[in-house]
């Protein structure tokens, strides 16, 4: 970082102690993740795809491909529904590992990421309408079939748009000496590489997606007469290539995302793991172009090796986003572990003052009326009246406010009677009097 430690916040640690430790934490925190944006993944590319091939079927007049779009739009309510439950172990993994980093930028971007879940209910309503409105007889034709084109983009561009925001946030959290540039979400987005990184969770959404369709759609046990106008081959087939050619597309993002990354967070590790997945990457490739060149295809074991190798991918990609995260905020977590042991050494140093006498802490009005706080607001009733009210009846008479609080009576209903605050002494309720006439609101 070229930052000073005066130049963006550096606080001290909060040390509240970890349910488990660091490493076991940043090991879930990767595999959860990889769970979690599994499903994301399907979510999102099923969407996409589901838009394209219903858009497809409706312009050159084809009932096939909108039957396609349908099996694939009935897979979407499913998968998002376990992409939200699983991506609640490496969002508590994440906010334990890093509290300050993450809360930080979910601050900056505050409009954004609150609107994350009405994003994600509107996304869930309209995909649920989408698929359950598709063979309703209005939905058919003309405006109705416009209609229902227009709910399933709609549900198909906020799926995507709510990972961008959540890509977003988590790029930030990165850059803390970039924090004092951010004036809400759209600026933060000039930080980092948001675009590539997304660009690269697109294309590996699709791929996935595409190999998903091989795999649940082409296997022999899928009911035949949902897609009659298709084999298991066709489907697989086209399945391989929807996969094949995101792939392909990925070793332009790949480079792109990589070469694009801000220097803080890059060593020799990372280069390692990249480069390693993205030779696994490479073979995946190549076997995906042997199935597609087959003439009849069938789920065999080519089919499982290469979902082991994309998973092996996907584990090194996801493990390189991690050394990444710790490259870069390596000095900034140093920063806030130095800031923690002077502030230790200095509350240690101040106790020992206090004990030893050699400090004394001022008694201010202030200080005396925490004391009185928890019953009496400024200008609101708690369990006793404002302090606008109690400076209105003792206007100019400080003494009053002493008398009645060594020696309190029940004046009215509705109000419990106030304890004595006898003791305390008279002149520490004489600065509690001369504090509220002096700091209540007026009218």
């Amino acid at each position: 970082m070229n930052s000073t430690i005066t130049e963006y916040p550096v606080p001290r640690d909060l040390e509240l102690p970890l349910p488990l430790s660091a490493d076991w934490l940043a090991i879930f925190l990767v595999l959860f993740f990889l769970l979690h944006i599994f499903f994301v993944n399907l979510t999102v590319g099923g969407s996409l795809l589901t838009s394209f091939f219903e858009w497809r079927a409706w312009l050159k007049r084809d009932e096939k491909f909108n039957k396609l779009a349908y099996s694939i739009a009935e897979t979407i309510t499913v998968n998002k529904s376990l992409a939200v439950v699983l991506g609640i172990g490496p969002l508590l993994c994440i906010n334990l590992l890093y509290t300050t980093e993450f809360y930080s930028a979910n601050t900056l971007t505050g409009h954004a990421w609150i609107l994350i879940v009405p994003m994600v209910i509107t996304a869930f309503l309209l995909a649920y309408l989408h698929k359950f409105s598709w063979h309703r007889q209005w939905y058919e034709h003309g405006s109705g079939k416009i209609f229902h084109l227009m709910i399933g983009t709609a549900a198909a561009l906020i799926f995507a748009c709510i990972p961008f925001i959540f890509l977003s946030n988590i790029n930030l959290m990165l850059f803390p000496d970039r924090w004092v540039d951010v004036r809400g979400f759209f600026s933060s987005l000039l930080i980092g590489n948001v675009f590539p990184r997304y660009f690269h969770f697109i294309s590996a959404s699709l791929a996935l997606s595409g190999l998903f369709i091989a795999g649940w759609m082409g296997r022999r046990s899928y009911p035949a007469a949902k897609l009659e106008q298709f084999t298991h081959s066709d489907l697989m087939r086209m399945g391989y290539k929807i996969s094949f050619f995101v792939t392909l597309a990925q070793f332009f993002f790949g480079p792109l995302l990589l070469f694009t990354l801000p220097s803080v967070g890059l060593n020799t590790t990372l280069y390692v793991v990249i480069l390693s997945g993205a030779a696994l990457g490479l073979v995946v490739l190549g076997l995906l172009f042997t199935q597609i060149r087959r003439t009849e295809l069938k789920l065999d074991s080519v089919f499982v090796v290469i979902c082991v190798l994309f998973s092996a991918v996907v584990l090194a990609m996801g493990s390189g986003r991690h050394i990444y995260r710790e490259n870069a905020l390596a000095e900034y977590r140093l920063m806030i572990r130095e800031r923690t042991d002077d502030y230790r050494a200095e509350l240690a140093n101040f106790k020992q003052q206090l004990a030893a006498g050699l400090i004394k802490m001022p008694v201010t009005g202030e200080r005396v009326f925490l004391n009185c706080a928890a019953c009496h607001a400024a200008d609101r009733v708690l369990v006793g009246p404002s302090l606008r009210e109690i400076a209105s009846l003792y206007s100019n008479n400080p003494d009053g406010i002493v008398t009645w609080t060594r020696n309190p009576g029940k004046k009215r209903a509705g109000f419990p009677q106030m304890p004595s605050f006898g003791h305390l002494s008279q002149e520490e309720l004489r600065m509690v009097a001369d504090y509220i006439l002096q700091t209540a609101p007026r009218n």
